[in-house]
C-alpha cells in the first residue's frame, strides 16, 4: 500500500506516525550545524516547507523526542553528529503566523496566546527544584494569559516582550543546558500590522521580543528564524550583530526548501505519474534558490492528489490561491506606463532587469515601485534568471502557474480601472446592438492599448483567447439591464459571449486569437463557427426579434471587428 500524500502536513512526527510520503530534507540539520551562526534567518516564499523544516529541527534537537523518527533518513547515517546533538537540548518553538488582528490590542493578545501555549509545554517548571520561588513566579506569568492586566501573574506587554528570554533562562537552569530557539514566520505580524495601521506599535514589540531573545540572551545556544522577507535590520534587528541571513539568493541551503528535480522525479514515479513530469515542470518548477532550480512542494503534492483520481485533470493555481495576491494588486494600482510595460513583458515570457533590495521594511515597500519588484522576488512571484551589474537581477515569472495568476489579476485590475469611466463603457456597449462595428473596433483598440496583451508563443492559444475574452466580458457586463452569458450553451456548442437586451435584441460574439497576425482571416473563422455551431439558435428560442453576429479577432494590441 502506497504512503499517504502529505497534504498540508507541517508536523514532522506525523510523517512517521501516519505513514505519509516524506521527501527527505534531514541533511538540512547537518548543513545547519556546519554553517550556523548564533542567529540564523532563512527567507523563502510561502508553501516551500519552512514550517516542516522547523518542526524537523524541534524533533531532532529536543530532549525527550523519539530518535526512531529519524530511522532510515539521511541524517541517521551521520552517527557522530546524531550522538552529539540528537535529543540533547531544550527547544522553544513558536510560529507567529497567527499573530494578527484589526487593532494592536488583538494582535498583542494573539502573541500572548502563542507564547502562553508554548510555555505551557513546560509545566514541570512549576515544580522544578532547580528554580527559585521568584523564577517559578516568572514562569507563572508566562502561562497566565487570561487574567487581564491586574492579575498577580498576568502576562503584561512587558512580560510578553521578555518572554522568550525568560523561558530560555528557566529551561537552561532546569536542564543545565542552553536552549535552541525556533521562530517560524517571524515577519507575518509586521505585514499584518502595516495593513492594519498599527505598524509602529508592532515594530516596537517585535524589536523588544527579538532583542531580548536573540541579543542579550546568555541562555541561547542558537536560534533559527524563518520568514518570507528579510526585514530591515534597522527596523527590528537593531544592534544584532550575529545575524546569519540565508536568502533565496545565497548558495547555502539551496535544496533544503522546495523539491529538486530528482525529488520530483522520484515522487511522481512512486505514485505512477511519471508521464506527467513535463507538465509538472512547466507549471510548478522554475524557482531559483541559489544555484538550484526547485519546484513548489505544495503544487506538486496537490496536483498529484488530483491526478490520482483524474488523469485528465488540468493543472491549477494551487500555490497562488494560498499565498494572497495583495502585493500584485498594489503593484498594478501604482502602475505607470513603464510598469505596465514590464508586467506585459513578464506575462509574455520575457525578463526585466531591476535593482533588488533584500532588506526592506513594510513601509518602504510602498515608497517606490522598484521596491515592489524586490518583494515580488522575495515572495516567489518572480525568480532570478541571472545577476546583473549594480545589485540588479534579471527577473522572470517562474512558471505557468504564476503567469496565469498575473493574467487573472491583470484582468481584474482592467475591470476596476475601466469601470471608473461609466460613460465611456456605455458608449462602447451600445455600439453592439446598433451594429456599429467601427465604434466597437476603435474603442476596443483604445482599451487594448490601455491594458496588457498576451502574445508570447509559449502561452497556450486558449490562454490568450481567455485573456481577451475576460476583458471583453468585463466591459459588456457593465450593462445591468443586459443578460450577458459567457460560454453559454446556445446551440450545438458554446458561444464565447451571448447577450440579450431588454428590447429583445440578441447578440452572439465569437473571439479568435490570430497567431499569424491575420485578423481578417481570424474574424472570418469566428463568423463561420457561429454558423456551423448554430450559436444563434438558442437566442431565437428565447424570443429575440433581431440577432447580430460578431466575429472579433485579436493579435497583441490590435483587433478587428466584423459583423455577419
Amino acid at each position: 500500500m502506497r504512503k499517504k500524500l502529505p497534504i498540508g502536513i507541517e508536523n514532522f512526527e506525523e510523517f512517521s506516525v501516519e505513514d505519509f510520503y516524506y521527501v527527505d530534507k534531514t541533511l538540512f540539520i547537518k548543513e545547519l550545524l556546519q554553517n550556523w551562526g548564533k542567529v540564523n534567518l532563512f527567507t523563502r516564499p510561502r508553501r516551500f516547507g519552512k514550517s516542516l523544516n522547523m518542526s524537523m529541527l524541534k524533533c531532532f534537537f529536543e530532549i525527550g523526542r523519539d530518535p526512531a523518527l529519524f530511522e532510515g533518513l539521511k541524517i541517521a547515517q551521520e552517527k557522530d553528529l546524531c550522538e552529539k546533538y540528537m535529543g540533547k537540548f531544550p527547544v522553544i518553538s513558536i510560529s507567529l503566523k497567527s499573530v494578527d488582528g484589526l487593532k494592536y490590542d488583538s494582535a498583542l493578545a494573539a502573541l500572548k496566546t502563542v507564547i502562553g501555549n508554548e510555555a505551557g509545554r513546560f509545566r514541570f517548571l512549576k515544580d522544578s527544584e532547580k528554580l527559585s520561588i521568584e523564577e517559578k513566579e516568572a514562569y507563572a506569568r508566562l502561562i497566565k494569559i487570561g487574567s487581564g492586566e491586574g492579575g498577580l501573574y498576568a502576562m503584561t506587554e512587558d512580560v510578553a516582550a521578555a518572554s522568550l528570554k525568560t523561558l530560555s533562562l528557566l529551561l537552561e537552569k532546569h536542564y543545565g543546558q542552553k536552549v535552541i530557539l525556533l521562530i517560524d514566520e517571524y515577519d507575518v505580524p509586521l505585514d499584518k500590522a502595516f495593513q492594519g495601521g498599527y505598524y509602529e506599535e508592532m515594530v516596537n514589540l517585535i524589536r523588544n521580543l527579538l532583542g531580548n531573545a536573540l541579543k542579550t540572551n546568555d541562555s541561547l545556544y542558537f536560534a533559527v528564524l524563518t520568514g518570507c522577507l528579510r526585514i530591515s535590520k534597522e527596523s527590528i534587528f537593531t544592534g544584532l550583530n550575529n545575524l546569519n541571513v540565508m536568502t533565496i539568493s545565497d548558495l547555502y541551503f539551496c535544496d533544503s526548501f522546495g523539491f529538486t528535480e530528482d525529488e520530483v522525479t522520484e515522487f511522481l514515479d512512486y505514485y505512477g505519474l511519471d508521464d506527467f513530469h513535463d507538465t509538472v515542470r512547466d507549471w510548478y518548477d522554475g524557482y531559483q534558490f541559489g544555484d538550484a532550480s526547485v519546484y513548489c512542494p505544495w503544487d506538486v503534492i496537490k496536483y498529484t492528489q488530483i491526478l490520482l483520481k483524474d488523469k485528465d485533470a488540468e493543472p491549477e493555481n494551487y500555490w497562488a490561491n494560498t499565498s494572497g495576491n495583495d502585493l500584485i494588486r498594489r503593484l498594478l494600482k501604482k502602475a505607470n506606463q513603464s510598469t505596465k510595460s514590464d508586467v506585459e513583458r513578464l506575462i509574455n515570457g520575457g525578463t526585466i532587469i531591476k535593482p533588488i533590495r533584500q532588506e526592506l521594511t513594510s513601509r518602504e515597500v510602498e515608497d517606490s515601485i522598484d521596491n515592489i519588484w524586490s518583494v515580488l522576488y522575495s515572495t516567489g512571484y518572480l525568480t532570478c534568471r541571472r545577476r546583473a551589474p549594480g545589485k540588479k537581477m534579471e527577473l522572470a515569472l517562474p512558471n505557468w502557474e504564476v503567469r496565469e495568476l498575473f493574467i487573472e489579476l491583470v484582468k481584474d485590475w482592467f475591470e476596476e480601472t475601466t469601470q471608473a469611466d461609466s460613460g465611456r463603457i456605455s458608449r462602447f456597449c451600445m455600439a453592439f446592438p446598433a451594429g456599429d462595428t467601427h465604434t466597437i473596433q476603435e474603442m476596443l483598440g483604445d482599451y487594448l492599448w490601455d491594458s496588457i496583451s498576451v502574445r508570447d508563443t509559449a502561452v497556450r492559444r486558449n490562454m490568450k483567447e481567455n485573456f481577451y475574452h475576460g476583458m471583453l466580458l468585463g466591459l459588456l457586463q457593465n450593462q445591468d439591464s443586459w443578460l450577458v452569458k459567457s460560454n453559454a450553451e446556445t446551440g450545438e456548442g458554446y458561444s464565447d459571449i451571448s447577450i440579450q437586451t431588454p428590447d429583445r435584441v440578441g447578440i452572439v460574439v465569437e473571439l479568435k486569437y490570430a497567431d499569424d497576425g491575420n485578423l481578417e482571416k481570424a474574424c472570418a473563422e469566428a463568423l463561420e463557427q457561429i454558423e456551423e455551431k448554430k450559436y444563434a439558435q438558442g437566442l431565437k428560442r428565447w424570443g429575440t426579434k433581431k440577432i447580430l453576429k460578431y466575429g472579433i479577432a485579436f493579435w497583441e494590441k490590435e483587433c478587428m471587428v466584423v459583423m455577419a
